[in-house]
């Protein structure tokens, strides 16, 4: 019997490798742009050719390489960040284990160009899936020049699952702010298909999130500081009001390293309690800098896990420091003494007489005399019989009567904190819970505290959750108006500008289509601005600019792009936004419709999140509630 073991090609142990490392055009970017700033690049240059798909270029005016080490930085464990595994634990470079650049030349094909400042001629070596095509002497800039063509051509399986170019760019860009935002001491321009997407110069943090950002997010940004003998705390949070229900702008970075760290998300989240609502996430931007040996990097092929050795004293500075920066910056109101261009009060001084004011009185006015002494008010000219005889009629039919079908009286009224009961002719006594409200055909519905609507069953009691119920009645209506393409337009009065980020820019442009078909009219009016000018019908009152923005937040942050599974989620999103809140009192009609729309429904038990629009209490456990 033959040996069965046996050493994989190197080829082959490249694209294994090439699997953790290189997941998608974006990590080729990040690895790429870790290298450039490694080799103490001032500025650096993306372009890009659908998505990444095509050609990934970057280019950086860094220390560049030598003929050998060019054709040596494409062997894996090849680098000159480390020496020995000691290394590792004091790490001060974004690279150090030699994988990224053999990884890529694994599942790609490319061409590098490079040359150092001392070298009178640069170098320019080709690789196609871990096999070197050629090396030769060229004339290029001081740096290195990296161009990625055709990313996963050689393991078809892996481009398979590639998202939409509009996923992946959206993806590219994500990593891109990543990275521009930590490194403000370098230059960056990023060009995609031809159109320059970026152009940031180098600048401080603050100039750097509103170039990314957006120039609103000026106002809104809090300065962090703070210094002690474990960590160094800068950056910026977001002030309350700031504070999105998706979509918020959340950074961590250590030593000038990206990275997720749910704990010390956690520390600067529960500054905000009492200030901003339940569900909404603050904004912030925090670097910490911490002594490189006290922190551990290797635990992750991407990098973004960091280990802390003094996890829980740092978690006490971080929230110390946040909460610094909130009372500081506090937005309560304050007393101005500023007597620039105030009212002069008059005073009167010590040993001076104030004469009192003057009063005059009009001594021919008598209220008890219509129109007397020439006032206007004149007294009301009452009928007391038919006063009393509604009085009567009112007291005799006071009396209320039970509901056939049940125990409930035929019309109640919710409120908070009282009850109110009224009878078919309108009479009020006061209850201390609920009110309920029949129906035309007969079917008490009651609603509870402006959240929740009841009725009776053949199975129980029936308990809806009204917000869930009006979305998703109106989410299958958008998929129907989709479906047929005549969904309903409400043209705007006057329209509204919304300014977008580059990366909200893009995404909107690959859900144009979708957005049309939902009843919107959208105009490009260029510089990432575009014109509102008209919304689907039945969603007036709305903050049009705010659903946008949370539907492309869906759409960017979802990894199934499939165009009806798209449709479906920004329905939805628009209904969970146009359905009526939590605490909005509902007359007779609109809960007894509600419930008739939500019962023809072919699925009315669950929203498309998979969330219950409704329960029902058997009668069997009310029974045994009730013994």
């Amino acid at each position: 019997m033959s040996d069965i073991i046996h050493l994989l090609p190197d080829s082959v142990a490249n694209q294994i490798a090439a699997g953790e490392v290189i997941q998608r055009p974006a990590s080729v970017i990040k690895e790429l742009v870790e290298n450039a700033v490694d080799a103490g690049a001032t500025s650096i240059q993306i372009i890009l050719k659908d998505a990444g798909r095509t050609l990934i270029q970057v280019i950086d005016d860094g220390k560049g390489m030598s003929p050998t080490d060019a054709r040596l930085a494409f062997e894996r464990h090849s680098t000159s960040k480390i020496r020995s595994a000691d290394d590792l634990f004091s790490l001060r470079t974004m690279g150090f284990r030699g994988e990224a650049l053999a990884s890529i030349a694994a599942i790609s094909q490319v061409e590098l160009r490079t040359r150092r400042v001392d070298d009178e001629v640069g170098t320019c070596i080709r690789m196609s899936a871990s096999q070197c095509e050629g090396q030769e002497a060229i004339s290029t800039p001081v740096g290195s020049n990296f161009a990625v063509k055709n990313i996963f051509f050689n393991v078809p399986a892996r481009r398979k699952f590639l998202k939409s170019n509009q996923v992946e760019l959206s993806n590219i860009l994500n990593e891109f702010e990543r990275m521009a935002l930590i490194n403000t001491q370098i230059s960056f321009i990023l060009v995609h298909n031809d159109s320059e997407l970026y152009n940031l110069p180098a600048t401080n943090l603050r100039q750097r999130i509103v170039a990314l950002f957006g120039k609103s997010l000026n106002q809104q940004l809090l300065s962090l500081g703070t210094e002690t003998s474990l960590v160094k705390i800068s950056g910026y949070v977001g002030r309350p009001e700031a504070a999105r229900k998706r979509g918020a702008l959340q950074y961590f970075f250590v030593n000038g390293r990206y990275m997720r760290h749910p704990y010390f998300h956690k520390a600067v989240t529960i500054c905000y309690e009492h200030l901003i609502p339940v569900g909404e996430m603050p904004n912030y931007f925090i670097n910490l800098t911490v002594d490189p040996e006290t922190i551990d990097v290797n635990i992750h092929p991407t990098k973004t896990e960091i280990k802390f050795e003094n996890e829980q004293p740092i978690w006490q500075i971080l929230s110390a420091s946040v909460k610094e920066a909130l009372g500081k910056f506090s937005t309560a109101p304050s007393i101005d003494f500023d007597m620039e261009d105030a009212p002069e009060i008059p005073t009167s001084k010590p040993g001076t007489h104030v004469l009192p004011p003057t009063v005059h009185v009009d001594t021919t006015y008598n209220p008890f005399r219509a129109g007397g002494g020439g006032s206007s008010v004149k007294r009301p000219n009452y009928d007391w019989q038919q006063l009393y005889s509604s009085f009567n009629n009112t007291k005799e039919g006071s009396t209320v009567q039970p509901d056939s079908d049940n125990d409930f009286p035929s019309k109640l009224d919710f409120s908070d904190g009282y009850v109110s009961n009224f009878s078919s002719e309108g009479e009020q006594s006061v209850f201390p819970e609920f009110e309920s409200k029949l129906n035309q055909s007969g079917r008490t519905v009651l609603q509870l505290k402006g959240k929740y609507i009841m009725t009776s069953s053949t199975e129980g009691l029936m308990v809806i959750d009204q917000h869930r119920a009006h979305g998703i009645i109106l989410f299958e209506r958008f998929m129907a108006g989709i479906s047929s393409r005549e969904m309903a337009s409400q043209r705007v009065l006057f329209p509204e500008i919304m300014q977008l980020t580059v990366s909200q820019s893009e995404t909107l442009h690959g859900i144009w289509e979708e957005l049309i078909a939902l009843g919107f009219d959208l105009a490009d009016m260029g510089q990432n601005s575009y014109s509102i000018n008209a919304i689907p019908a039945g969603i007036e009152g709305i903050d049009v600019r705010d659903l946008i923005g949370q539907m492309l937040v869906t759409a960017s942050e979802k990894e199934h792009d499939a165009k009806a599974s798209l449709q479906k989620r920004m329905a939805w999103t628009l209904a969970e936004t146009a359905a009526v809140p939590v605490g909005q009192s509902l007359s007779q009609e609109e809960m007894s419709s509600m419930v008739d729309d939500l019962l023809s429904l072919k699925t009315p038990a669950y929203t498309p999140e998979g969330k219950s629009v409704f329960i029902i209490i058997s009668y069997d456990e009310l029974q045994k509630r009730f013994n």
